[in-house]
């Protein structure tokens, strides 16, 4: 069996550059280390330096034309900080990394602290989004199995997330979302 075809049915690696800035008992980076689903760095040097970085302010989506990578082996990373602080955040990490940036369509958030607001993702929701997207639907039902309001989140987002899985390109994907949402002005 080719690796391209071995790697396919394997997890795909999920690390967090996790920078202590929220209240613990909310965060669900820490929530997905300690089952096992992430690996959680203290530093932006100890993160992976090939992959994709969810950053939503890239512009560019995380969508089918990344498939290809990820099924060779390319991370997905998340920065947990504040949103407040998500900024100087992502420049500390472009000095350090080489990871692309990759923006999510927009979807509803269901944790707690941002339930309902579109693009308002916690850490565990935005890595479930990612893997749904690239069709590794049963990785992220897992990782949001460790959450309370994980099903609320697939379930609040379940035809847009169906839909972005099925677009076969990164331009039909932007166009997608506008079926779900209103597109800005």
């Amino acid at each position: 069996m080719s690796s391209l075809r071995k790697n396919e049915f394997e997890d795909v690696p999920l690390h967090v550059i996790h920078l202590d800035q929220d209240d613990p008992k909310k965060c669900s980076a820490r929530r997905l280390s300690k089952h096992g689903h992430a690996i959680l760095h203290k530093s932006t040097r100890a993160a992976p330096k090939r992959g994709f970085l969810l950053d939503p302010s890239s512009g560019v989506l995380m969508g089918p034309d990344d498939m290809k990578s990820v099924s060779r082996g390319g991370s997905i990373v998340a920065l947990d900080c504040s949103w407040k602080r998500l900024e100087e955040s992502l420049d500390s990490i472009s000095k350090h990394t080489r990871l692309e940036g990759r923006t999510l369509p927009v979807l509803l958030a269901a944790n707690p602290i941002s339930w309902g607001k579109p693009g308002r993702l916690s850490t565990a929701e935005a890595f479930a989004s990612s893997l749904y997207i690239l069709g590794r639907k049963e990785q992220a039902k897992r990782i949001l199995s460790c959450l309370p309001y994980g099903e609320a989140f697939l379930e609040l987002n379940r035809m847009p997330l169906e839909a972005y899985s099925e677009a076969s390109t990164n331009q039909e994907l932007a166009e997608v979302q506008w079926e779900f949402f209103d597109r800005p002005e």
